[in-house]
C-alpha cells in the first residue's frame, strides 16, 4: 500500500513590474507551492519474531482431509465459523507456496524422515536421514533458533509427541541419530539454548529406577507431577534431569493444564505425558466434558507467546502438531482428522496473536506427508439413480457408474471415538496378536469406528506370516514374524503395529478411503506464510526446506 507523504516544492515566482522612469524592479510576490504526491514505503524486510508451525505428516492431501470436513461435512464443527479453518485464514492473509523436503545434497535420498527434514528446516543445509542437528557429512550445525537466542532473543519448542522426538530435538540439540532421546534431553537441558519447553517425553529424563525407586517417585511427587508422567524411565542412568533443569538450569516446572497456566518466569519446562500427550480424539472427549487435565496443543501454544513475547528483542519459536504422522503411519483417518484439528486450533491461536501486527513472519508447513493417503470412488455400494429437475437430462436417471463418496462420510470420521492403537488395545493389552480372534477384532473396530466390519474381515487383520526382511538386533525388523500385508509389504515396516494398517484397510472401502503406504511420501508439501508482504511473497514458489530455513534466517536475524 502507499503511504503518502508531503513532497514541497518552493518556487519562487516574482513579478517584475516597471514602476518608474529609472525601471526600479519590485517584487511584488513569493509564491510557495506544495504538492501532496503518494511514495511507497520501503518494503519490511526484517521482523523480531518468527514462528514456525510443522504439522508432522500434512501432506496437501491432509490438508484436503481437513478442508472437506470443515467446508462441506454435514455436522462440521466449523458451521459457526462460516466453515472456514484457521489455515484458510492465514492463506487468505497471506501466501501459499509448495516445498519439497527430501535429503537435499549430494548423498541425499528420494524421501525423508522428520529427524531430516526438520534439521534442514532448522539449519538450512542439507541433512542425512534420521540425523538431528547435523549436516549430511554429520557437522554439527547451528540452528536458527541457537542463532536467535546468540542474537539475544527468547527460544521456545512446542510439541504434542515428546520434546525430545525428531522434529523438535532438530532445533535444538545435535545427535547423529533421532533415537538417542536420553542424549538429546540432556543436551537441551545444559546447554540453555531454550527457554520454553512444552510436551511429552518425560521418560527419558527420568532415573532408571523411577518404578521401583519410592525416594525418586516421592520427590516427582512432590514437584507436582502426577503418577502417570512419571510411570517408567528409557535412561540407563540414575539422573533425573527434571530436577537438574529446576536446581542446576533455572527452569520452572509444570506438569499439567492447571500449572501451565499458572506458572510464571522466562524460562519453563513442561513435560506432560510420560511419552506422547494425548491424541487428538482423547482430546475431543475432553474437551466436550471439561475434563481435560493436559494442556491442548492451543494451550500451550498461547503459553509459549505470552512468555517469548516479553522479550523485547523478539524471539523465535516452534510448534508441532506431530500425531497427525502417527494416524498416517497406521492409516487412521478418522485420528488423523481429528489431530488436523487439533493442528487447527493452535493456527488459529497464532493467527488471532499475529494478524495486527507487522514485526513477526508465521510460516506453516510440514516435514513431509506420511501414508499416501486420499479419498477415492470406488465400485462398491453403487449409488441408485435418481431423478434431476434440470432442463438437460433428457428424461434419463442420475445415475454414476461408481460410488464417489458420501459427504456423510466425514461426519462418520469425527465419530470415531478410539484410534486403531485404542482397539489393538482392545484385542489385547500386551500386544499379543499371535493367537487373536476375527470376532475379537470386529468387536474391537466396532466399538470405536461408525464404520462398521464384520468377522470376517477381521479374520484377515489377525493374519500374520514370516518376515522375510528379518534383520537381526534391528528395532524393528528383528521380529521373525510380522502382521500379514498383501501388497506393497516393504513399505509396512513397524512390526505388529501394521495390525493397525490392517484395521485400515478393512474399513477403507467404506470410508472411500485409500492409503499407498505405512511411511512417508516424497510429495511437495504446502507453505502457508504470514507477515510483511516485503517477507512473504518469497515464499510463494516451489522451494525446498533448505530455502524456508534460509528465508526465515534471513528475516529473523540481521546479517
Amino acid at each position: 500500500m502507499l503511504k503518502k507523504s508531503l513532497l514541497v516544492l518552493a518556487i519562487s515566482s516574482t513579478l517584475l513590474m516597471g514602476c518608474n522612469d529609472d525601471d526600479t524592479i519590485e517584487v511584488i510576490k513569493e509564491v510557495e507551492v506544495v504538492k501532496e504526491v503518494e511514495v511507497a514505503p520501503a518494503p519490511i524486510t526484517q521482523v523480531k519474531n518468527v514462528i514456525l508451525m510443522i504439522g508432522d505428516g500434512m501432506g496437501a492431501q491432509q490438508v484436503g482431509l481437513l478442508e472437506e470436513y470443515a467446508r462441506r461435512a454435514p455436522n462440521s464443527i466449523y458451521n459457526e465459523m462460516n466453515n472456514q479453518t484457521a489455515l484458510t485464514k492465514l492463506g487468505h492473509a497471506g501466501q501459499l507456496g509448495l516445498s519439497l523436503n527430501a535429503p537435499f545434497g549430494a548423498n541425499g535420498s528420494l524421501v525423508v524422515d522428520s529427524a531430516c527434514s526438520a534439521s534442514q528446516l532448522a539449519t538450512g543445509v542439507a541433512a542425512g536421514s534420521e540425523m538431528v542437528g547435523l549436516d549430511e557429512q554429520g557437522n554439527i550445525v547451528e540452528t536458527i533458533l541457537e542463532k536467535a537466542k546468540r542474537a539475544g532473543k527468547a527460544t521456545g519448542l512446542v510439541s504434542d509427541t515428546r520434546i525430545t522426538h525428531a522434529t523438535p530435538a532438530a532445533f535444538a540439540s545435535h545427535q547423529p541419530h533421532r533415537s538417542l532421546e536420553p542424549a538429546i534431553a540432556e543436551e537441551l537441558i545444559s546447554t540453555g539454548m531454550v527457554d520454553v519447553m512444552l510436551s511429552g517425553g518425560a521418560r527419558v529424563f527420568l532415573p532408571s529406577d523411577i518404578k521401583t525407586n519410592n525416594e525418586s517417585r516421592q520427590l516427582m511427587a512432590d514437584l507436582g507431577a502426577p503418577t502417570s508422567v512419571y510411570k517408567k524411565s528409557k535412561r540407563s542412568d540414575d539422573r533425573n534431569l527434571i530436577v537438574e533443569a529446576k536446581e542446576v538450569h533455572g527452569y520452572n516446572l509444570v506438569f499439567d493444564g492447571t500449572q501451565l497456566d499458572n506458572v510464571t518466569g522466562e524460562k519453563i519446562l513442561g513435560l506432560f505425558a510420560n511419552s506422547g500427550m494425548e491424541d487428538g480424539i482423547a482430546y475431543t472427549a475432553c474437551k466436550a466434558d471439561n475434563s481435560c487435565s493436559q494442556p491442548s496443543l492451543r494451550d500451550m501454544t498461547l503459553k509459549a507467546l505470552d512468555v517469548l513475547s516479553q522479550d523485547e528483542d523478539g524471539f523465535f519459536l516452534m510448534i508441532e502438531g506431530g500425531q497427525i504422522d502417527w494416524a498416517g503411519h497406521v492409516n487412521d483417518a478418522g485420528w488423523m482428522l481429528h489431530e488436523l484439528l487439533k493442528f487447527d486450533e493452535a493456527v488459529d491461536a497464532v493467527y488471532e496473536w499475529v494478524k495486527d501486527r507487522n514485526d513477526t513472519l508465521v510460516v506453516v508447513t510440514a516435514d513431509h506427508e506420511t501414508g499416501s493417503f486420499g479419498f477415492s470412488y470406488t465400485r462398491k455400494d453403487l449409488p441408485a439413480g435418481k431423478v434431476l429437475e434440470g432442463n438437460g437430462m433428457q428424461g434419463l436417471e442420475y445415475k454414476p457408474n461408481f460410488n464417489f463418496g458420501s459427504l456423510h462420510n466425514l461426519d462418520r470420521l469425527y465419530a470415531q471415538t478410539g484410534t486403531f492403537y485404542d482397539m489393538m488395545n482392545q484385542v489385547n493389552g500386551d500386544w499379543d496378536f499371535t493367537n487373536t480372534l476375527g470376532s475379537e477384532w470386529a468387536d474391537a473396530v466396532n466399538a470405536h469406528s461408525d464404520f462398521k466390519i464384520s468377522d470376517e474381515q477381521g479374520t484377515a487383520i489377525t493374519e500374520r506370516e514370516a518376515n522375510e526382511y528379518h534383520v537381526d538386533g534391528h528395532k524393528y525388523l528383528s521380529a521373525t514374524e510380522f502382521p500379514k500385508i498383501n501388497d506393497f509389504k516393504e513399505f509396512f515396516v513397524y512390526g505388529d503395529e501394521l495390525h493397525a494398517n490392517l484395521i485400515g484397510r478393512a474399513l477403507s472401502a467404506d470410508q472411500n478411503v485409500v492409503w499407498g503406504t505405512g511411511t512417508h511420501t516424497a510429495a511437495p508439501v504446502p507453505v502457508y506464510v504470514y507477515g510483511p508482504q516485503g517477507l512473504t511473497q518469497q515464499f510463494s514458489t516451489m522451494q525446498h526446506h533448505v530455502d524456508i530455513a534460509n528465508k526465515m534466517m534471513s528475516a529473523l536475524l540481521p546479517e
